[in-house]
């Protein structure tokens, strides 16, 4: 299943979220993204009706199969943001690049890439 860039997005934050203090609502996603509640809302919406998160009661919880997404989002994030921290670019620009940088490439691409680095 292919999510738009925003839907990865929001994925990756749940998940960061989540590891940092357990629950996690959707003003904390609107606080960690830099948007509006009511865009969380219509977000939550579609990731629900892909089977990828619930919300329960204003708990916004990643299903098994969000989850696995979620982690394949934030390894790319981390990979790239590592890369490009370790080419000499300062650690702010390398998270917001790399933010850009996990959306582009394919899986296929992005696991060859890792391996001819590794």
């Amino acid at each position: 299943m292919r999510l738009r860039e925003s839907g990865e997005d929001y994925l990756e934050a749940i998940l960061v979220l989540q590891q940092k203090s357990g629950a996690v609502r959707a003003i904390d996603v609107a606080g960690y993204l830099g948007v509006t509640k009511a865009s969380v809302s219509k977000a939550s919406s579609v990731l629900e009706d892909k089977g990828l998160i619930e919300v329960v009661k204003r708990d916004v919880r990643l299903t098994e199969e969000g989850s696995r997404v979620a982690h394949e989002i934030l390894e790319r994030h981390v990979f790239f943001r590592d890369l490009l921290i370790a080419a000499g670019v300062d650690a702010d620009t390398a998270a917001e690049e790399a933010c850009h940088m996990e959306h582009c490439l394919s899986e296929d691409s992005f696991q060859k890439l890792r391996s001819h680095l590794s």
